[in-house]
């Protein structure tokens, strides 16, 4: 059946498989996509949406180099929504409610119609593993399929347990059996693993719910949309979600069944999400609190299906649905499933290399829910990576590995290769440090030659790109060299608060005043009539507006980015000998060769190590 040694095999066919196979593909590699289940290609296990606080910047750069989550997520999009609008532009987060059903259906046919992709289904069981070399993979029927490289993307199906109440059972998703096999191999080979944990709401039927008790949560006026491309257009009419809230008597009545909890009464012994905990962790944790938010997400345009998102949990399932009834606007509540928990091997991320390749094993590469990560937008962007990077080693090119302050890509993988996680990571703005020079809206300007130097983004994408920003410089420009008029720019600036003017000045120092914002400059006739006179779209005339209010920032954060890449040009010999530096504190020794960095100003990010140990290197190295 499989004759052929294929370049690349990717193993799961999730967020990051998908883009993993895409990626590898598109850039020119013989790509097999084998996963236990071709009808859950794509598939949402979780919440129906795209994006959001952070993981929106995420999907733009996944579009901007070339892959596929930012078209997939567009096509299929329900209700689009510009997060923290009130905040600056490093804030802005887009985020779209999906067709659950549609998303993973256009992510089968857009990997149908990408040629060099092939597809099995089979489970995956095992690894053919020579002298520390990949060489292909073996199924649960015997059968041997030879590669150059592998990707694994396994989700939460490697040895995953589910939990509902006091009942467990083996399975990846509901409905979907474990994987079996693959952790076992590598272990054999070295390789440490771990156990998390993750959980998901109830499901359940929108025509039981009486909206009329919850407030309406509308998209956006004008809809924006993820892709760079015209791959489709922005939403017309959109779904909308709601919101409700539990109560005390909604916690008294989980509180019941606590001692039936797998969380609390020692089952589940492995760590969930942080930042999404079960609504029984919520409780119990901020005890405080009388009540928490509960945002009812329709499932799709035509779908009765909701989902609850809010109230994770994997309390025994007679417990979830007496409470829920509880809660405004449940009262009649119809279940189509439980929530539950599940538990899964993972591999902790400091056992790989920037490229996403395992240091114990050359030619296999580790991409999302297995290095420790929550999320499908953290997940898709790893799968990417992997997919470019097994793509390169076969073709002998140069590894691709984005800086922190490139892309939040960059940031993502940094964190797990120098930090590690200990808990499923979640992507976040703080986390950025150079969060003015990552935003949404220039992830195109910053990723998109890179991915046309891969062969992976178009040229049209690279002309649409350059068209923006030359144009979006211009009308920089038209402001500097444009003077405004007390009596034209007066009246704006009163209804804004903001201070008169009493000569004529330029309207690049009059629009850069923090009170102004888009909405005001284009009220003003010079700018109309430039606009119209050189036919600008709306995102255009918005970079132009970033430029000329934040541009003080961008600098400063341009400048500090270029002082650190100093320490990102002294490189660490690849078998340098940290036992020699004696001067070093024992932490600092211990954690360079574990995690062996490959320049300085990676050492120094490493958790536990000092300033005067990253002296002490350079004086060592001669620096």
């Amino acid at each position: 059946m499989f004759q052929d040694k294929y370049d690349v095999i990717v193993v799961g066919a999730g967020h990051a498989g998908s883009e993993a196979a895409a990626a590898a593909a598109n850039m020119g590699c013989k790509t097999l996509l084998v996963t236990m289940n071709l009808q859950t290609i794509g598939q949402m296990s979780c919440n129906p949406a795209m994006g959001g606080i952070a993981k929106g910047q995420i999907v733009r750069e996944i579009d901007a180099l070339g892959g596929y989550s930012g078209i997939v997520s567009d096509k299929t999009a329900i209700q689009f929504k510009m997060l923290n609008k009130s905040k600056g532009p490093a804030m802005w987060s887009p985020r779209v409610q999906s067709d659950r059903m549609r998303f993973a259906e256009e992510w089968r046919l857009m990997l149908e119609n990408t040629p060099n992709v092939d597809f099995y289904q089979e489970m995956v069981a095992g690894l053919i593993i020579k002298n520390n070399v990949i060489k292909g993979i073996k199924t649960s029927l015997g059968i041997e399929i030879k590669a150059k490289t592998v990707v694994l993307t396994n989700g939460t199906f490697l040895n995953g347990l589910i939990h509902i109440g006091e009942k467990q059972f083996g399975g990846g998703r509901a409905g979907e059996s474990a994987a079996f096999g693959i952790t076992e191999d590598l272990v054999k080979l070295g390789f440490e693993s771990g156990r998390m944990k993750t959980g998901t709401p109830p499901r359940v039927d929108g025509r039981s719910l009486d909206y009329t008790k919850m407030r309406e949560e509308k998209g956006d006026d004008k809809p924006h949309k993820f892709s760079y491309l015209d791959s489709s257009k922005p939403l017309t009419h959109q779904k909308s979600c709601w919101m409700t809230y539990t109560s005390g008597t909604v916690h008294d009545l989980l509180r019941e069944g606590f001692d039936r909890s797998p969380m609390f009464n020692g089952r589940i012994q492995s760590t969930g999400p942080r930042y999404c905990p079960s609504i029984e962790d919520k409780i119990n944790r901020f005890a405080d609190k009388d009540r928490h938010q509960l945002f009812v997400e329709p499932e799709g345009w035509n779908t009765v299906e909701v989902y609850v998102n809010g109230f994770s949990t994997s309390l025994p399932e007679e417990v979830q649905y007496k409470a829920l009834r509880s809660v405004e606007g449940f009262e009649n509540v119809k279940f189509f499933r439980p929530g539950y928990a599940i538990e899964y091997d993972y591999f902790p991320p400091t056992q790989l290399k920037h490229t996403l390749e395992t240091k114990l094993v050359d030619g296999l590469y580790f991409a999302g829910q297995i290095n420790g990560t929550t999320g499908y937008e953290e997940a898709a962007s790893q799968g990417l990576m992997a997919g470019i990077n097994a793509a390169l080693k076969v073709q002998e090119r140069e590894p691709f590995i984005l800086k922190r302050d490139e892309a939040y890509i960059g940031v993502l993988i940094d964190d797990l290769i120098t930090k590690g996680t200990e808990e499923p990571y979640r992507m976040f703005t703080s986390r950025a440090e150079y969060r003015t020079l990552l935003r949404q809206d220039n992830a195109d300007e910053r990723l998109t030659p890179k991915g046309f130097e891969l062969g992976l983004a178009s040229e049209d994408r690279l002309i649409r790109m350059n068209h923006k920003f030359n144009e979006a410089q211009k009308m920089v420009d038209f402001f500097r060299e444009t003077s405004i008029s007390p009596e034209e720019a007066n009246p704006v600036l009163e209804t804004k608060g903001s201070s008169l003017m009493v000569q004529s000045d330029k309207m690049y120092k009059v629009f850069s005043r923090p009170q102004i914002d888009l909405e005001d400059i284009v009220l003003f006739d010079k700018v109309k009539e430039y606009i119209s006179a050189n036919q600008l779209d709306e995102e255009t005339v918005e970079q132009a507006e970033i430029q000329v209010k934040y541009n003080g920032y961008i600098e400063k954060e341009r400048n500090n980015a270029d002082k650190l890449k100093r320490l990102e040009d002294v490189k660490i010999p690849e078998n340098f000998d940290f036992d020699k530096i004696k001067s070093l504190s024992y932490e600092a020794r211990e954690k360079f060769k574990k995690i062996r960095p490959v320049t300085v100003s990676q050492a120094s990010r490493i958790s536990g190590v000092n300033p005067s140990d990253i002296s002490i290197l350079l004086i060592y190295m001669g620096r």
